[in-house]
């Protein structure tokens, strides 16, 4: 009896201790699993929190120019026709640069910030850092270059001349017929220090800070001619009905110029491939046609303020 009772108890220890065992492996087992399902959970959850900020995540592409160039960039008080705020102010810039500067965000993925600066201030700001690129109307020229870099052409545009219908040299078919004339044109551009000095004894004044100086200069006549490209000529004959633009069409009776000298281009920072190659990547989708209906559209709605 008792060695059958030990045997018995025996057994039942046994049997205690194995299901002991298992119990404590099961739960074990659970914890594990229960632990690395979590653990993968939270790697996945951390995963697609870094992807959504990484997706969420958006260039902020930073655009200076003059906002008083009409029809290339104008100011305006309100967001019609899609004019984009001005930073650091509460009013708005328009104008065919204001376009392409949206089309290159829109097909870029890029936020677009327009920042307003005079003229003169324009590369300085790209050297510095301060903004990512220039869409004003520039020419691509040797000077420039020396300091930026450009895109491909954004624009290609001629030169013409402007006078009062009433005027002295209203009906003058060449450069040559400009003689004598007392003339302006807008700072630092290749209408003023590179046109003007081919009218034979022009008598060329101080050149104006910015292109609406340089209408108002002729509409009160502090002159008899300004010198500028086509697109401000056309948007300059919205605003002052009683101009007249000279095309000369080129040749040897017309100002000589470079391709540089009217193929406008984007600057930005010397060295700067990968914003250059990204631009280039939009431009080159674009024809002379797009950019000419672009520019058209730009004449249409501008403010004759400007």
């Amino acid at each position: 009896m008792k060695k059958s009772a030990k045997k018995l108890m025996a057994a039942a220890m046994a049997a205690l201790m194995a299901a002991s065992m298992t119990a404590c492996g099961g739960s074990k087992t659970e914890t594990t699993a229960a632990a690395e399902s979590k653990a993968d959970a939270a790697e996945t959850t951390a995963a697609g929190e870094t992807e959504a900020a990484k997706d969420g995540e958006k260039k902020v592409l930073k655009v200076a120019m003059e906002c008083a160039y009409a029809p290339y960039n104008w100011t305006q008080p309100d967001d019609s026709n899609g004019a984009v705020p001005i930073a650091d102010s509460n009013e708005y810039a328009y104008g065919y640069d204001v376009m392409m500067a949206k089309k290159i965000c829109e097909e870029l993925g890029y936020d677009l910030q327009i920042v307003r600066l005079d003229w003169d201030s324009l590369i300085p700001a790209i050297q510095s850092g301060q903004v990512d690129c220039v869409i004003a109307g520039q020419s691509i020229t040797e000077e420039r270059l020396q300091a930026v870099d450009f895109s491909e052409p954004y624009y290609y545009a001629t030169i013409v001349t402007l006078v009062k219908q009433d005027g002295k040299y209203a009906n003058a078919t060449s450069v040559a017929d400009l003689a004598g004339a007392t003339c302006t044109s807008q700072q630092s551009t290749i209408w003023y220090q590179n046109c003007l000095p081919q009218i034979p004894d022009a008598n060329i004044l101080a050149a104006t800070a910015s292109a609406p100086d340089m209408l108002m200069s002729l509409n009160a006549d502090k002159c008899d001619l300004v010198v500028t490209d086509q697109p401000t000529g056309k948007g300059a004959l919205v605003a002052y009905p009683n101009f007249k633009m000279l095309e000369f069409g080129g040749g040897d009776n017309d100002f000589q110029v470079s391709d540089e000298d009217i193929n406008i281009g984007i600057s930005m920072k010397k060295g700067n491939t990968e914003l250059k190659e990204a631009i280039d990547s939009v431009l080159t989708k674009m024809t002379k046609d797009d950019f000419s209906a672009m520019m058209d559209e730009a004449i249409s709605v501008q403010p004759l303020a400007n």
